[in-house]
């Protein structure tokens, strides 16, 4: 798997820039490949086509649940008995497709048990079903940074996701073994994309007027 530190210096070897230039940053190198990454990833408007990336799902593996009411969790609608938890804190930033995140899987801590994503519009409806009391599968949903998880007395989940932010710091605040330098950290680009991904921050830095085409003298600036 391609490192942050890999991707740029891939970009900046066909440049031919000049790695001391202030302008060319490698910040502004990575921002543009995921800029571009990302339009490319969300050209398939599939979610499933993503998840047999497995190199694109991060897991955050310890996630705190606390007890809400179904005012919060957007499930004013049921009439039975009911209880929701949801996530303390926001998430980090999820990316998404059409209006679903991309979330690959949330579940205990163990592994034991699984959520399937809904919506509470969905399950509350599903709720005023004669045979819902059947139903033991558990369900989730993402609203406003959260997720939400009725009628369980967990107390906190692993969440599989493609996040649109780094959560080095949050991994490195959970499990200290995980922390990684930026530049050593796997980039979530499928590898038969970076090509593609490569000629168009290129194609971008080259039309905005940031470098000179091929032939330019060394010695100028390549930034202006």
């Amino acid at each position: 798997m391609t490192t942050v530190g890999e991707a740029v210096s891939r970009v900046r070897n066909v440049l031919k820039a000049v790695k001391e230039d202030p302008f060319l940053t490698d910040r502004l190198i990575y921002s543009l490949i995921m800029k571009v990454a990302k339009t490319l990833i969300k050209r398939d408007d599939r979610i499933e086509s993503l998840f047999k990336y497995k190199s694109l799902f991060k897991e955050l593996p310890c996630v705190e649940l606390i007890e809400v009411d179904k005012v919060d969790a957007c499930c004013i609608g049921i009439k039975t008995q009911c209880t929701f938890r949801r996530t303390k804190d926001k998430l980090p930033k999820l990316m998404e497709i059409g209006d679903m995140q991309v979330i690959r899987s949330v579940s205990t801590l163990d592994y034991s048990k699984k959520a399937t994503q809904s919506y509470p519009t969905v399950y509350t409806n599903m709720t005023r079903t004669s045979g819902f009391k059947y139903n033991k599968q558990n369900y989730y949903w993402f609203l406003d940074g959260h997720i939400y998880i009725p009628n369980v007395t967990w107390e906190a989940i692993r969440i599989q996701a493609i996040f649109d932010e780094d959560i080095s710091d949050e991994l490195c605040n959970i499990e200290p073994g995980e922390c990684t330098q930026e530049q050593d950290r796997e980039l979530a680009i499928p590898e038969h994309l970076f090509t593609e991904i490569e000629q168009m921050v290129i194609q971008q830095l080259l039309t905005a007027g940031q470098i000179p085409s091929d032939g330019a003298d060394d010695s100028q600036n390549v930034m202006r």
